[in-house]
């Protein structure tokens, strides 16, 4: 998950889907408890913060007294607890040290010993390269992040400029915002935002990280998922039986057999770039002022799927209040004009340097339209196929 506050601070299943843990809250009454025991050790979080700020930052945060240090809750649930941790005012740095971190502790539901290694082995290496917020200190319980400040109620981005319609790395903030803030649903469609995410989603691809390079992570996901929905408590309801209404055995079937169809390279995928993993920066470190976060689905996968679920991301709001607590308008999704936009500066990014044919360019485009719209084929073809594409 992301190292940022307020409403980003979320988990988030794949390609317009429940938030983590809200099936099980959902489906079983008896996930009240679990929050109450979170209380707990959310107490006991905020008492241990002061040792752990000390041992791993150093500096002023070695001076700071346990009662002025200021320990605020930002969110908590079944899979992580995060805390804002902050120096007095009065109390300057020594160094470089941050004034302000982000600790987050593991919940109760875990991904097993090796899954957490994983994660913090990825959480540096992506901080050293400046593709996610810097990390300061890993424990056994949790982490040390960068804290990124974030508007709990989004607005409209200010002014943002392109000095050319092919150098999306040199977007630049002309009027920045107080703080940091998630982009909303809508934005995802503005062409100079989409050309900034097209770069980053490549810069990320573009890395070799100390992973297994198979392809696992993708259909591993669907059938854990299935399985979640097959050991849900009987219900009794027609409406429930979700995997015979939505023949859910037979789709992941027939997606294996055309994914087999479609050679799509393997690349380290972020796997969940939706709006709210997309954080605009009002202190941008890098030129182009986007910052993706949130790296738990973060593996090696088919390029195809990465892009694909990203304009699938188009269509779903997640900050919709009532149930199920997202809304979808399939109508959203982007036209082959826009995402023929999306994958041009994606390309300028992957071949920067290169040069190459038009014809060279029109069958790398074509390759691309088709690995996202078949990786992703129950959204891509039914909601172009009924629009003018532009």
């Amino acid at each position: 998950m992301a190292a940022e506050g307020t409403d980003v601070a979320r988990g988030g299943a794949v390609g317009g889907r429940l938030a983590k843990g809200s099936l099980r809250q959902a489906m079983c009454p008896d996930a009240a408890p679990s929050r109450r025991r979170g209380s707990a050790r959310s107490r006991d979080a905020e008492r241990r913060a002061y040792q752990w700020c000390r041992e791993y930052l150093g500096g002023a945060w070695r001076r700071v007294r346990p009662e002025e240090l200021r320990v605020d809750p930002v969110s908590g649930g079944l899979s992580n607890l995060l805390f804002r941790c902050s120096l007095p005012d009065h109390l300057p740095r020594v160094g470089e040290e941050p004034r302000e971190v982000l600790l987050r502790l593991y919940g109760a539901i875990l991904q097993g010993v090796d899954s957490l290694v994983l994660e913090s082995v990825m959480f540096a290496i992506l901080a050293e390269r400046s593709l996610g917020p810097q990390l300061y200190g890993v424990f056994p319980e949790g982490r040390l992040e960068q804290y990124i400040p974030v508007r709990a109620r989004p607005r409209p981005p200010r002014s943002i400029s392109f000095p050319s319609p092919y150098s999306p790395s040199q977007c630049l903030l002309s009027h920045p915002s107080p703080q940091s803030r998630p982009l909303k649903t809508h934005e995802l469609r503005e062409p100079v935002l989409s050309a900034a995410i097209a770069t980053k989603m490549a810069q990320f691809h573009g890395m070799e990280m100390p992973f297994t390079k198979e392809p696992h992570w993708l259909f591993g996901t669907m059938e854990r998922y299935l399985k979640q929905i097959q050991d849900l408590p009987t219900t009794g309801l027609p409406q429930m039986n979700l995997l015979e209404m939505y023949s859910l055995q037979d789709e992941m079937g027939s997606l294996r057999k055309l994914l087999d169809s479609t050679p799509s390279p393997v690349v380290f995928c972020h796997n969940d770039i939706q709006e709210g993993n997309i954080l605009l920066l009002s202190e941008p470190e890098n030129v182009d002022g986007l910052m993706l976060v949130d790296f738990e689905y973060s593996s090696y996968n088919y390029r195809g799927f990465d892009i694909g679920n990203h304009f699938c991301e188009w269509v779903y709001d997640y900050t919709h209040e009532e149930w199920p607590f997202y809304k979808a308008q399939p109508a959203n999704y982007p036209t082959r004009g826009q995402q023929l936009h999306f994958i041009r500066h994606y390309l300028a990014e992957v071949k920067k340097g290169e040069t190459i044919s038009q014809e060279e360019q029109r069958k790398l485009e074509a390759d691309l339209l088709a690995e996202a719209n078949r990786s992703t084929p129950s959204l891509g073809s039914s909601s172009t196929s009924s629009r003018r594409e532009s």
